[in-house]
């Protein structure tokens, strides 16, 4: 695989990861790791981010998410690799 090659993992995230600044952070966290995709909250109570770039920024992204933001209180993060349908432009916060 290419280091430089696309890739797509949709990430959870649960815990206290909602009303703690949560997708703010991971949106400029990605945004600074030159990521693009997406995060939401979910209804219940975790929330998921769908993101596409280098294995290795994702990866990066991916140990930013088991911390979270001061404030959040991570108990789990799920990761499942996707292929990448480069369908995005930036990073955004979805409602």
């Amino acid at each position: 695989m290419n280091a430089s090659e696309t890739n797509r993992a949709r990430v959870k995230i649960a815990g206290r990861v909602q009303g703690v600044y949560f997708r703010a952070s991971a949106c400029q966290e990605a945004q600074s790791l030159g990521i693009t995709g997406w995060v939401r909250n979910c209804s219940d109570g975790s929330v998921e981010l769908v993101a596409e770039g280098a294995r290795e920024k994702l990866d990066q992204l991916i140990a930013w998410c088991h911390r979270g933001p001061a404030g959040a209180l991570v108990a789990e993060v799920s990761v499942r690799w996707e292929d990448p349908e480069h369908s995005f432009h930036g990073f955004v916060i979805k409602r």
